[in-house]
């Protein structure tokens, strides 16, 4: 798969500010939200809350201000830019969310080759034969290997992504395949079996599940079933799709945001912040607290496609021209 390009789009057309104050406010709200997380995780600041309890308002006011910041930025952009297309910036916005799911699906091989390779010799204890004892002990340690050998190949898999052009989620499943298909040989030809092996299987397939979603709402992938609206015009489906990811696309992905990200105790930010690992122990892959923080990924991207999305869909029902024609057929 390869990404579509924005330059056949004009990038001048009917203004359309209502809509794209609200679109930028939504991926600006979702910025501070993730400033204002990495606040409140790492560095122990308050959290807006604390406006409202009294308790520690005054760290509490610099996450007011980046909330404030990022929304006045996005304002300033869309009234200094009031000629820009819905389509065009459909396709920037779009554009953006495909490297950002380009650079997730290398991070996700690198970090699962290494890490089974990492694990197994953990298992077999081939570790302190190459490295040492002292250093192997490193090895047995999640928030070691987190920080030395994932955080390096997750900043490598964005930089690679910046040369790349291909999403990559064909090889991704293919992988999963074949390392299934290794846990079935392992198992019944040679007897032998890993809980490192089921591990892998199970990260590679939630990534492949849950970052492609937003490549597959582009490409109108996702199963309708529908009554009405295949027989609907141009115009009016993007009337309805306009709405519905408003109160049903966006809203999903802010419920699943501000659940996941809320506070040092959530269910994304506990297990990432703790390193947590699966039940295996070190006889696994030291990745758990990756899986956790997927979901989030799962809805940042979600919303970054639903703002494009929302932007095509008022384009379609403005009648503007450039509509896209996608591949994917309308299952009923």
């Amino acid at each position: 798969m390869t990404e579509a390009g924005a330059t056949e789009i004009p990038r001048v057309g009917q203004p359309a500010l209502v809509v794209r104050i609200f679109g930028w406010s939504m991926l600006a709200l979702l910025a501070s939200l993730l400033v204002n997380n990495l606040l409140v995780v790492w560095f122990d600041y308050p959290g807006m809350a604390a406006l409202w309890s009294g308790s520690g308002a005054e760290g509490a006011w610099l996450n007011a201000l980046v909330y404030a910041a990022f929304l006045l930025v996005g304002w300033v952009y869309v009234l200094a830019t009031r000629d820009n297309s819905l389509r065009w910036e459909a396709m920037r916005i779009h554009g953006f969310n495909v490297y950002l799911v380009r650079a997730l699906f290398w991070c996700v091989l690198l970090v699962g080759v290494v890490d089974v390779t990492v694990a197994f010799m953990r298992v077999e204890s081939l570790l302190e034969i190459f490295v040492g004892d002292d250093f192997a002990r490193n090895f047995r340690r999640a928030s070691w290997v987190g920080v030395y050998i994932h955080y390096p190949l997750v900043i490598l898999g964005f930089v690679i992504a910046l040369f790349s052009r291909t999403l990559g989620f064909t090889w991704l499943a293919l992988m999963i395949v074949l390392a299934e298909l290794g846990i079935v040989v392992s198992r019944f030809v040679f007897s032998y079996e890993q809980a490192l092996m089921g591990d892998l299987v199970r990260y590679w397939y939630a990534a492949l599940f849950l970052f492609a979603s937003a490549y597959t709402l582009f490409e109108d992938g996702h199963v309708r079933v529908d009554v009405l609206y295949s027989g609907f015009g141009p115009a009016k489906r993007g009337f309805f799709n306009a709405w519905g990811t408003i109160f049903l696309g966006l809203s999903t992905a802010w419920v699943i945001l501000v659940i996941g990200f809320n506070g040092k105790t959530s269910i994304i930010n506990s297990p990432f912040a703790n390193f947590e690992i699966s039940q295996s122990g070190s006889n696994g892959m030291f990745v758990k607290y990756q899986m956790a923080l997927f979901l989030g990924i799962f809805g940042i991207t979600m919303l970054i496609q639903f703002v494009s999305y929302l932007f095509e869909s008022v384009a379609d029902w403005r009648e503007e021209p450039g509509r896209r024609e996608v591949a994917a057929s309308i299952e009923h």
